[in-house]
């Protein structure tokens, strides 16, 4: 018998979730089907996408190839998912790559590209699922955002200064579309065991830090995102908009 939490509300609901096929991706893409949901994953990899559709085995689930940092390829894979399952409900902007970059060798053209990798793609996928929702009678978009910015992490000032906008951008989007029924917040994850995340960082020295800085003394894994974004994403989070919530173990 399963000790996970159901939600009702979520059952057929349309979703579109960006990077939804690894890391913090994969572990929501997983969770809304496992609350009946028609969800509809964005992601460049091919290869790992696929493999993950072909796990997966259900109808309900279905894959765009998109690269989000081009924004009419953007704009036309979320097209191709209103066709394909009807008027999108939920979108959660969860893509991003915190790749370490020195001040010292960011250009003009990497800041831009660091940009659309990490936060511009959620202002136009935003944008792209008002329409649906609105006609809807309402919907959620949920932004992922990330506490580096808020612990004065180093080593990569282009990600953290597109992560801090995220919030501001979350903050502008839900006063916005209030009127209109849209829900609009932001989840910050703390450092979660990805795959990526252990392969590439994961240090006995960095281990040690995290024990000590978080409340909580265990790793954090992508399930952990999962579980809050669905109930923020459910009615059971009805009353909740223009907000940041914060889940890192206690870290902050």
């Amino acid at each position: 018998m399963s000790n996970k939490a159901v939600y009702p509300s979520l059952n057929n609901k349309v979703v579109v979730i960006t990077g939804g096929g690894s890391g913090i991706g994969e572990a929501i893409t997983r969770s809304f089907l496992n609350q009946g949901a028609k969800v509809s994953f964005l992601d460049f990899n091919e290869n790992h996408s696929t493999k993950l559709i072909k796990e997966l085995n259900t109808d309900k689930v279905h894959f765009e190839l998109c690269d989000l940092r081009d924004i009419e390829q953007l704009k036309n894979s979320i097209k191709n998912v209103s066709s394909k399952f009807g008027p999108i409900q939920i979108l959660i902007n969860n893509a991003a790559r915190d790749d370490r970059h020195s001040l010292e060798s960011v250009t003009s053209e990497y800041f831009d590209e660091r940009i659309a990798t990490n936060l511009k793609h959620q202002l136009f996928a935003s944008q792209a699922v008002v329409n649906d929702m609105e006609s809807n009678g309402g919907g959620v978009i949920i932004n992922m955002g990330s506490t580096s910015w808020m612990i004065g992490q180093g080593g990569m000032p282009c990600y953290t200064t597109a992560k801090s906008a995220i919030q501001g951008l979350t903050r502008a989007l839900a006063r916005d579309l209030g009127p209109k029924n849209i829900r609009v917040n932001c989840v910050v994850p703390g450092w979660i065991m990805t795959e990526r995340q252990v392969e590439m960082w994961l240090t006995p020295e960095s281990e040690k830090e995290l024990m000590e800085r978080q409340c909580i003394k265990r790793k954090l894994v992508p399930e952990d995102i999962a579980k809050f974004v669905l109930f923020m994403a459910s009615d059971e989070a009805s009353a909740c908009s223009n907000q940041s919530f914060i889940v890192d173990g206690g870290w902050l």
